[in-house]
């Protein structure tokens, strides 16, 4: 299976991206189709052994579309040429309504425009000046009869046969008067074809704006690199374009310049601002050695880096692939919309025409059971049911990735509005795992050093973070490693090894009970039990010593529960210690639940119990050995050193250590839903309030539309949409 994403353009409304949806997913080879109203963009999932590019686009052709090729989300400047058609057509819109309406006010109007005196004259002055919108909007109508006849009607289609029946008639009409019957003038509706075309594009030009401002947190990150970089060719330096930096090349960065691509610094020091990925103001140290991410802003000092990511491998590539990838999911409440639209467009058909019918079974006419069949059409268009979960999902994803969170499926929003239990791994997440020794038993007086050296040797090939505190310890005793063969990690116990023919064992009190290791210290143990996490100390299946490593807590732990637990959210801490040390971190953070002594393949199991008590769970961990955990809840929010984004099995990409993202993530998605709810409120009432008020329904009290006024309506309603969806970028 082979993924593609393709930019689409022409699509006006949720029929539209539903009828895509519909007719490229009944295609051989095609596994999913996602179509994105608001990215105008199309995720595609097919099968490469049956379908390729060029076969794809075609569908999209024959469905009445266009493909714009690879999507590429770049600054979509309106051009000169549109902004000045839609003027030039607005302008022309007056006359139309000058000549065909403003009579009826007492507008004086030249004698030969007269319909009364001359209505020859009127006739072909309105033939003429509806010609040009009929041109302006071929596209629609195009469109319009294509989804018609592939049985997949959409506003296009509703507008088509509304255009169709008003000009059909009125060239009817037209031929009459030009045969001298000139009491067909009043049955001319050329205007309502011009000014119901008019008001389309009208909406079509304020929703491809707003469209655009829900992009712009995403583009900033398109734009976030330099065009350019200073390349370090031996003694010389060089002045190149990104396209030419090649992996491995060696960078200059001075202060003040913009970092272009992920790389690793080898010389120099300074202080880096990532605060456009992380969301963190506060600029971060890095030295020799350290990671550094394109579109970062050098802050004080001079460095070089080396080239290691570039292109579509970088981390902004990345970021920004997810993201536009995220807004292409839909939430179970998109879903819902997306199914009410691709029935609504044939029930509206079907109440237009029904209403014909019923005005010529009483007698009123042709012309105006034409009005009212118009008139129904004109004002249902579903263009503001379309917008109104899209352009939410959109503005909600920018707003997560301007804040340092990375969400990868739109749906986790959705199921961040109902969270009640969050749970935290302890080590690196509520800890900042800088995990350092407090202090050393020794077991048998076998000189200390010769320990560490040993422990050393063998820790610095863990993957387990408590392997830093022995790294320093011999880092700053001049302890030099010796050589490890048979190595293995033992999850959630420890580490074995042999080490200069010596068979070493590193764990806690598990991995002694694997190995039947008898331990005669249980009450030095007992005595310490409340410092840190243990690692005992075997040599050649002895007990020699006691490593205690103790973490510190990180500074917002306290205010993230306190916050939790505030909004009624239940807080649960996971943690591989023992019984003692967890529940003494735990009291320390105010935490209640707390489950100690954990294996990484257990903390699934708890979450799957907790699940089992209908409660959404939100787990937070440092995304490497508590994969299992946050693949198993409903949202897995992993921590990221901003560069790990790929690997992450996680829902949520925190992008910095600051836990407090939980909460923004939290009030987002609730905001989110409660905005989707309110946009889906006023396209259900609107169209429940207008249709009937189009079909002449309410004419007895005086209320009635025709169909410019319905085109009006049309885009209010989805002007209302956009507004209120606006509203979440505050």
């Amino acid at each position: 299976m082979k993924r593609i994403i393709l930019g689409i353009e022409g699509m006006s409304c949720s029929a539209c991206s539903q009828g895509i949806e519909k007719y490229i997913k009944k295609q051989d080879g095609i596994v999913d189709v996602s179509v994105n109203l608001v990215m105008a963009n199309a995720t595609i999932d097919y099968d490469e052994t049956k379908l390729d590019k060029a076969k794809i686009e075609k569908f999209i052709k024959d469905v009445g579309f266009k493909s714009t090729g690879i999507y590429k989300l770049k600054d979509e400047k309106e051009g000169n040429k549109e902004k000045i058609l839609f003027i030039i057509f607005s302008i022309l819109a007056v006359v139309v309504l000058y000549v065909s309406m403003f009579s009826m006010f007492g507008v004086p109007l030249p004698r030969f425009l007269d319909y009364n005196s001359n209505p020859k004259t009127y006739a072909i002055v309105l033939l003429v000046l509806v010609i040009p919108f009929l041109i302006y909007g071929f596209d629609v109508i195009k469109s319009g009869i294509k989804c018609l006849i592939l049985r997949i009607p959409n506003m296009d289609t509703l507008v088509t046969l509304g255009v169709i029946s008003s000009l059909g008639y009125s060239i009817y009409s037209f031929v009459m008067i030009m045969l001298g019957e000139s009491s067909f003038v009043h049955n001319l509706y050329f205007e309502s074809c011009a000014i119901i075309i008019y008001f389309i594009k009208l909406g079509r030009f304020i929703d491809k704006s707003n469209k655009a401002k829900t992009r712009d947190a995403i583009k900033k990150l398109v734009q976030i690199t330099p065009s350019v970089a200073t390349l370090k060719v031996g003694s010389e330096e060089k002045e190149v374009t990104i396209d030419e930096i090649q992996k491995g090349d060696t960078l200059i960065c001075r202060p003040g310049e913009k970092i272009a691509v992920d790389g690793i610094i080898v010389s120099g020091e300074t202080h880096i601002d990532e605060s456009f990925i992380t969301g963190e103001s506060m600029p971060v140290k890095k030295v020799k050695g350290d990671n550094v991410v394109a579109g970062s802003i050098n802050f004080d000092g001079y460095f070089e880096y080396e080239a290691k990511r570039i292109g579509k491998e970088s981390t902004v590539s990345e970021i920004v692939r997810l993201v536009v990838e995220a807004t292409n999911t839909k939430m179970k409440i998109s879903k819902l919309a997306d199914k009410v639209s691709g029935i609504f467009v044939p029930c509206v058909m079907a109440i237009a025409l029904i209403t014909f019918v019923v005005y010529l079974c009483l007698g009123q006419g042709f012309n105006v059971a034409l009005n009212f069949f118009v008139t129904v059409l004109v004002v249902a268009c579903p263009c503001a049911l379309g917008l109104s979960t899209p352009l939410a999902i959109v503005i909600s994803e920018g707003k997560c990735a301007s804040r340092g969170i990375l969400v990868k499926n739109s749906e986790t929003l959705e199921i961040a509005s109902k969270v009640n239990t969050v749970v935290f791994d302890k080590t690196g997440t509520l800890t900042y795992g800088n995990l350092k020794i407090a202090k050393f038993i020794n077991f048998n007086k076998m000189d200390e050093k010769e320990i560490l050296k040993y422990v050393y040797s063998l820790e610095k090939l863990s993957s387990h973070p408590i392997k830093n505190a022995f790294i320093e310890s011999a880092n700053t005793q001049n302890i030099k490693g010796l050589n490890v063969s048979n190595f293995e990690n033992i999850d959630g116990m420890g580490i074995i090894g042999d080490v200069e023919g010596k068979r070493i064992i590193c764990g806690n009190y598990k991995l002694l009970e694997k190995y039947k290791i008898k331990n005669d210290y249980q009450d030095k143990v007992k005595e310490v039990s409340e410092l840190g996490s243990f690692v005992y100390v075997v040599i050649n299946k002895e007990l020699v010593g006691l490593y205690i490593v103790s973490d510190i807590i990180k500074e917002d732990a306290k205010d993230i529960v306190k916050s939790l637990q505030s909004r009624h959210i239940e807080v649960v801490m996971l943690s591989g210690d023992s019984k003692e040390v967890a529940e003494r971190r735990a009291k320390e953070l105010n935490i209640k639940t707390v489950f100690s002594e954990v294996l990484p393949s257990e903390k699934s199991k708890i979450i799957n119990e907790l699940k089992k008590q209908n409660k959404v769970v939100l787990m937070c961990g440092d995304g490497v050995n508590d994969s299992p955990a946050l693949a198993t809840s409903d949202i897995g929010a992993s921590i990221s050193n901003g560069t790990d984004i790929a690997i992450s099995s996680s829902d949520v990409v925190l992008m910095s250590d600051n836990l407090m993202k939980i909460i923004d993530l939290l009030d987002i998605g609730k905001k989110t839903i409660k905005n989707i709810k309110q946009n889906l409120f006023w396209a259900f009432f609107y169209n429940t309030l207008m249709i009937p008020i189009a079909t002449g329904m309410f004419s007895f009290l005086g209320i009635a539309i025709n169909p410019m006024i319905a085109g009006i309506s049309m885009v209010l309603s989805s002007l209302t949409v956009v507004l209120n969806a606006l509203r979440l970028k505050k």
